[in-house]
């Protein structure tokens, strides 16, 4: 087998390459751009090709094109005759194109599209890296050269940022150059499968609408840049629904009256948010008479359960996508597939998984995958700014925070200041632990300076103006409460019925709570409520009674203590 750089010589085999390029790209349904006779011709008339034969028959192809005056050169249409497949010869043919094109054009970078997980392969061994078109040449001549192509729609649709083909580039000039990390065939074909999910589905063609819910702490300029992501990733349309307002009343309203923390820590953040997020999406789906509704949940964790009974509960006739869940993709790959594709934001913090909203940040990483590492500070969005020591004060009406320091506003407005202000003493930062609804262990870490305060302010002003009853039989209830929003069953009935046992013990938990906040954690003062069933007038607990008399007193004793009088006298 001989593998030479061609020459006029060699132009006698230019139809059967043609022809051999045409029958692979029918048999792969995708990539390899068609050319003609002529053109390759011209390949090996300029010596800027590389063709292998084993003695007079044609085995395999390969060739050099260049691009943005010589600052780009790709190598292309590599191909070996069937006879020569699986013997490793497109190898070697990937080989000797690649080093004859760093010695022809040596400033030149090298790049490459394709299908192919072999190529994708080959290309990683030679030092080229996934890249996004952006950084590709952007000669229109090379990318009309797609036209023939029959996913040139998909580059189309997406004003030519990406498609099924992954980029991939040489660049003689990197500083990394010599340090080839290898990657998997199978990462590739896990990639191409989501560009594959997004843009195709048994040969039928869907647009994407993106939706995403803002649950509480987004800024506009962040939602700003999830819609230009949302686009440069090949979306046709993008939509923010603002839920915060619909969050406030429908959830977290209720996790206050009953003070929810779940294993006496955690103010469930994020399952709060999911069922709003869900409803939402589901609303948004069904408005637009959308066939799939596509989540981004593992397979390992609580959201998938969370997303999937919302969906098929509300909208059964429409089917859920998921593809990291049903891939196993790991983040790195997500991160991988993400970079190919022009998105750039700061990946060293993408290694940590968070989720910011109104009621609290959660946030996952490498340390909490194990039981005995904490995560670092650096890991939590709020860093420690204010060291000294700040009061506030929260007023509450019929058990909802109207105001922050003696200011009315809507009570999920107060929770965002109350966060701004405690966020700055790094006030809220803890670990949970805690069974996940697929029946694993989980930790996770999390910031809610405003849910912790909020929910701690509250149930010191409950212990004021409630009953000792109405304070026992509320507490297993929220917890109820509190275990059915994290396991998803959000829908029950059973909800809606506890919901209105919570209002109606609202009635009289009105008043002052001063709190004061201090570097890493707050305590809380007092309060000031007419409903403060602590009256001086009733007696001082301790130290003197006014409301009966030292004979009541010991009648009363002596006969709360006979039930057990009569067991001890009986059973002794």
């Amino acid at each position: 087998m001989d593998i030479v750089i061609a020459d006029k010589s060699h132009s006698k085999y230019a139809e059967i390459i043609c022809e051999t390029i045409a029958e692979s790209a029918a048999v792969r349904g995708t990539g390899i751009a068609r050319r003609t006779p002529e053109y390759i011709t011209t390949k090996m008339e300029n010596g800027n090709s590389v063709i292998a034969l084993d003695g007079d028959k044609f085995a395999g192809f390969c060739y050099i094109e260049k691009w943005g005056h010589g600052k780009f050169v790709a190598n292309s249409g590599l191909i070996v005759h069937p006879d020569y497949r699986n013997a490793g010869l497109a190898k070697k043919i990937k080989h000797k194109v690649f080093q004859h094109s760093r010695t022809k054009f040596p400033d030149a970078k090298i790049f490459s599209i394709t299908t192919g997980f072999a190529v994708m392969k080959m290309n990683t061994d030679l030092g080229y890296k996934p890249v996004p078109f952006s950084e590709l040449t952007d000669d229109p001549t090379f990318w009309d050269g797609c036209q023939t192509c029959k996913n040139y729609d998909v580059l189309t649709r997406t004003n030519r940022k990406m498609c099924l083909c992954t980029g991939m580039l040489y660049d003689p000039n990197a500083k990394d150059l010599n340090k080839k990390k290898l990657i998997k065939t199978n990462v590739f074909a896990r990639l191409k499968h989501i560009k594959e999910t997004m843009f195709l589905k048994k040969d039928k063609k869907y647009d994407v609408h993106a939706v995403s819910v803002n649950t509480g702490g987004f800024t506009q300029k962040e939602i700003d840049t999830i819609e230009a992501n949302a686009y440069k990733m090949g979306v046709s349309t993008y939509k923010n629904i603002n839920a915060v307002p619909y969050f406030y009343k429908k959830v977290i309203k209720y996790l206050v009256f009953g003070n929810v923390l779940k294993n006496n820590t955690y103010p469930l953040s994020v399952s709060a948010e999911r069922i709003i997020q869900a409803i939402e999406i589901v609303e948004y789906a069904k408005s637009i008479n959308a066939e799939y509704i596509a989540h981004g949940s593992t397979g390992a964790g609580n959201d998938q359960v969370r997303f999937d009974m919302i969906f098929q509960t509300l909208a059964p006739n429409i089917e859920i996508i998921t593809p990291i869940r049903d891939k196993t993709l790991s983040r790195q790959e997500e991160i991988d597939y993400l970079k190919a594709n022009g998105i750039d934001i700061s990946w060293e913090k993408a290694k940590y998984s968070v989720n910011k909203g109104l009621w609290g940040t959660s946030v996952g990483g490498q340390e909490t995958l194990t039981s005995e590492k904490p995560l670092p500070s650096e890991a939590y969005p709020s860093q420690l700014k204010n060291k000294g020591e700040e009061k506030v004060t929260l007023t509450f009406e019929q058990g909802e925070f109207v105001a922050l320091n003696g200011v009315k506003s809507e009570p999920y407005k107060n929770i965002e200041l109350l966060n701004s202000i405690a966020s700055a003493f790094a006030i809220g930062r803890d670990i949970h632990v805690g069974d996940t609804i697929v029946g694993i262990k989980g930790r996770v870490g999390f910031e809610a300076a405003a849910a912790l305060i909020t929910i701690k302010a509250h149930h010191l002003l409950e212990k004021h103006t409630l009953t000792k009853w109405q304070l026992q039989h509320k507490e297993y209830l929220a917890s109820f409460y509190g275990m059915h929003l994290h396991e998803g069953q959000y829908l029950d009935p059973v909800m809606r019925n506890i919901e209105a046992f919570l209002q109606s013990s609202q009635e009289n938990v009105s008043g002052d709570v001063i709190v004061s906040l201090k570097p890493y954690h707050f305590s809380l003062d007092g309060i000031v409520s007419k409903h403060d069933l602590m009256n001086a007038k009733f007696g001082s607990y301790g130290e003197e009674s006014k409301g009966w008399t030292p004979e009541e007193a010991k009648g009363f004793i002596k006969i709360i203590g006979n039930q057990n009088k009569i067991y001890q006298q009986v059973n002794s």
